[in-house]
């Protein structure tokens, strides 16, 4: 049954694609994208789809047997984005649609949450077969921070002991491509994070040891925290969000001990060691 990968070109999508690539399904793979020449390296069909003209999607959900949504990263505009996909893939006659959600999305009071909650449901509502993959944190979020602690001395947050259960994009690609061809997920919801999580705090001692120098972790007001993302390059507006995202993530939003992504790939996720490594070698 042919795949087709919405946002194939993207970080997560170019991941899962490699996966399948190495599980023998080049083949029933196609690349749904908005330019196809910018797919050219994927080494894999592929077909413009575009959320903003409707009409391309007719086209390229043709023969599709099961479509992995990857989140729109347009923020904002997600919701009518996927709706417009999913309204298309069932006119096309796509069997079945995997989905990737975030952390709890039915709980979550990250808002990002929102608009997955409504893409759940409209996925639920059209009738399709389903799997819904809610992603946890990818660790790689943290990019800019760790390598900005290693430059300036400290680690700053306002998450103050929350539990963050992030791993890199590539576990995540990796239950996506379990569940992309193996038979028994449809229905499912996956909760899907890190085997072991980690506090700010202990994120920076990790850090540190790889450094090879003391970057303690500093808890500041979410209000602080925002100036000081801005004051490092992020728009403001968006400073402001991110910053928000602390409450919720000190509460838990972040945090699950299911094993699940574990248990779909077969083997552990990342350890954070690994992780701060191949962050801090770029």
């Amino acid at each position: 049954m042919t795949i087709g990968i919405t946002g194939a070109t993207g970080q997560l999508g170019r991941l899962v694609v490699a996966q399948l690539k190495a599980k023998g399904a080049a083949g029933d793979i196609v690349a749904l994208v908005r330019t196809p020449a910018k797919a050219a390296d994927l080494g894999i069909a592929a077909r413009e789809a575009d959320y903003a003209k409707p009409a391309t999607l007719d086209a390229a959900f043709k023969g599709l047997g099961t479509l992995l949504l990857i989140s729109s990263s347009e923020v904002g505009q997600r919701e009518a984005q996927h709706k417009a996909i999913i309204a298309a893939a069932k006119k096309a006659g796509v069997k079945r649609i995997v989905y990737t959600s975030i952390l709890h999305a039915d709980a979550s009071a990250i808002d990002l949450a929102a608009e997955h909650r409504a893409t759940e449901a409209a996925i639920k509502a059209s009738g399709l077969a389903y799997t819904f993959l809610r992603n946890g944190w990818y660790t790689e979020n943290y990019a800019a921070g760790i390598q900005g602690a290693v430059a300036g001395g400290a680690l700053y947050g306002a998450a103050g002991d929350g539990k963050i259960s992030a791993t890199p994009r590539a576990d995540y690609a990796a239950a996506a491509a379990a569940v992309l061809t193996t038979p028994g997920h449809d229905g499912k919801v996956y909760e899907l994070a890190a085997d072991k999580p980690f506090t700010r705090a202990e994120l920076a001692a990790e850090i540190s040891r790889q450094a090879g120098k003391t970057i303690p972790y500093t808890n500041v007001s979410v209000e602080d925290y925002a100036k000081g993302l801005a004051s490092h390059g992020v728009p403001e507006a968006f400073a402001k969000v991110i910053a928000g995202w602390e409450v919720p993530i000190s509460q838990g939003a972040l945090f699950d001990d299911s094993k699940t992504l574990s248990k779909l790939t077969g083997k552990p996720t990342t350890p954070l060691a690994d992780a701060v490594k191949a962050i801090l070698a770029v």
